[in-house]
């Protein structure tokens, strides 16, 4: 995820960023612009068509259609934004039921070994959902008093909430914790596979593949035939602006694309390797 200042307006309008939607989108838009030349020309200078022709028409027709697609990608764009929020929003409950589980811990627990396990074992489930949410492999990693030996073939952050219930429990039945300590103690892991089975839902639950073929066949329809209507009014004029129509409408659906999965490598996807690093430092400073 990429860190700004949002109040500094010139250096972003006048820097390209890799993350730009103009560097993927410029082959493109140097077609759209061909194309509308080529119109244009046929239009003008080959059959010299005059401004009572019928084609100019479409400019009617063009002008509710901008209506219906502008309801589709504002629309379009929310719901992605929705997902990237609500993405946000489910690691930022995990840090703090990461941070509320080593408080209550930190004073539960006097044994020294125990919390130094606690003190490995609750950060790793960040580090390993993180890592379950993209794809990633994990190597064993082994720790004093933890031996993290995770099995790939099987969900990795159950493993690592099953350690953790299954040392509390062990706590509990050689009377280091209680009855009423293991159930609030539950409450919180129950949370973090709650968390997980939410980040899933987002993950793999992508929008409807209909929805989001039509949305590219009508922009792809609609910018091809603008060229034809409104040649009469701009001339040759129509190039840029049928070329930053395009601009305009497929960089929003590029950035949906991009933000409605928001656990990837995206410049815009989620900092979770930081938030996992911030929950590391944090139980370590409890605990």
């Amino acid at each position: 995820m990429i860190s700004y200042n949002p109040k500094i307006w010139l250096s972003y309008i006048f820097r390209l960023h890799k993350s730009d939607t103009f560097r993927y989108l410029f082959p493109f838009v140097l077609l759209v612009a061909i194309y509308s030349g080529v119109v244009a020309y046929l239009e003008i200078e080959y059959f010299k068509l005059k401004e009572t022709s019928h084609i100019k028409n479409l400019s009617v027709i063009h002008t509710t259609l901008g209506f219906v697609i502008s309801l589709l990608l504002a629309y379009r764009i929310n719901s992605a934004y929705d997902r990237w929020w609500e993405g946000r929003k489910l690691w930022g409950a995990l840090v703090n039921n990461s941070r509320n589980l080593a408080i209550k811990l930190s004073v539960i627990l006097k044994d020294e070994k125990d919390l130094v396990y606690f003190r490995k074992l609750i950060p790793s489930y960040a580090s390993i959902l993180n890592k379950h949410l993209k794809d990633e492999e994990t190597s064993m990693q082994l720790f004093e008093h933890v031996d993290l030996n995770l099995d790939h073939h099987k969900h990795r952050p159950n493993q690592i909430a099953k350690m953790l219930f299954q040392k509390i429990n062990d706590l509990y039945v050689i009377h280091k914790i209680s009855g009423d300590q293991l159930i609030i103690l539950n409450s919180e892991i129950q949370s973090f596979t709650d968390i997980c089975g939410a980040c899933e839902r987002i993950k793999n639950t992508p929008i409807p593949y209909s929805y989001s073929t039509f949305i590219k066949k009508f922009i792809f329809i609609f910018v091809l035939t603008l060229p034809y209507a409104y040649t009469f009014t701009l001339g040759y004029y129509v190039i840029p602006v049928v070329s930053f129509i395009f601009y305009v409408l497929a960089s929003i659906e590029l950035i949906s694309e991009e933000i409605e999965e928001p656990f990837g490598y995206d410049d815009n996807d989620l900092p979770l390797t930081k938030i996992t690093q911030n929950i590391k430092r944090h139980i370590e400073e409890i605990l």
